[in-house]
């Protein structure tokens, strides 16, 4: 007979759209994660790193990248949630979404097929980083920018290694990715006036020259509970010199409280945008 604390298969790892990276205490709630336009699970190694064993996070591999680059990317918000819903059982266990970037809209997204099929308990948080509630299309209205766009876009944002800028094995394997994911942005409708009832918590850096304060503070009007908004130090991709800070918000907020600092583990792995 399996123990009570055994985990469901979604809760391991071992799934398509889910990468597990550190063990965690039986009662930790879950922190599912979702990635950037082109990023890739592995981001949030780090995070899970520094939040492990009181959160266990879980983070989201999107179709087309890393280990499932055989697979073909998905070009829009609709199909992007529903696969992580599939995989998503209500029965799991208390959790919560933690979206980076287009990160954050994919999770907003899940957030509310949760709503709709598993209650309003679920889920328990939704930490909304560098994201807008209502998301600019990225070039024009046909949400499909060329190759020259992409790049600029990402030069402007800042974070991505120069090289990759230089290195044509690079590009080939990254823009294909990069271009269906802006186009899921660029064709996302938002809902109009719903709320969740989950608290949330916004977070942006203070440099952050695609979303400001006062953007990131419309969040407000997705929730009927609680809403937090933090502004940290750091631009677009003020996560990689503040996942500290960001790890005591999310223990914080999910009743973990501050986290120790963790030992050197060696580096996390990183994506090629990156």
């Amino acid at each position: 007979m399996e123990s009570s604390t055994a985990k469901a298969p979604w809760q391991t790892g071992t799934g398509t759209w889910f990468r597990r990276y550190h063990d965690s205490a039986p009662t930790a709630v879950t922190l599912v994660c979702f990635p950037f336009a082109g990023g890739s699970a592995s981001y949030f190694f780090g995070l899970s790193r520094l939040l492990a064993p009181g959160v266990e996070v879980l983070a989201v591999q999107y179709p087309g990248r890393q280990d499932r680059r055989g697979e073909p990317c998905l070009e829009s918000m609709t199909a992007l949630a529903d696969g992580v819903v599939a995989q998503l059982p209500a029965d799991g266990g208390p959790f919560a979404l933690f979206g980076h970037s287009m990160g954050a809209i994919v999770a907003f997204e899940v957030a509310r097929r949760l709503r709709d099929t598993a209650g309003p308990g679920l889920p328990a948080h939704l930490f909304v980083s560098g994201g807008l509630a209502r998301p600019h299309r990225p070039s024009g209205s046909t949400g499909a920018p060329g190759p020259g766009d992409i790049l600029a876009h990402l030069r402007e944002m800042g974070g991505t290694d120069e090289r990759f800028f230089t290195s044509p094995e690079l590009q080939a394997l990254v823009l294909p990715v990069l271009r269906a994911d802006y186009r899921a942005v660029g064709t996302y409708e938002p809902p109009g006036p719903e709320r969740l009832g989950c608290p949330i918590t916004a977070l942006i850096g203070d440099a952050d020259g695609r979303t400001t304060p006062e953007q990131a503070a419309t969040w407000r009007e997705r929730t009927s509970g609680a809403f937090d908004l933090r502004v940290l130090p750091g631009g677009h991709f003020y996560l990689d010199s503040c996942r500290q800070q960001v790890a005591d918000i999310v223990a914080s907020a999910l009743g973990g409280g501050r986290l120790p600092p963790s030992p050197p583990r060696g580096p996390a792995p990183q994506d090629p945008a990156r």
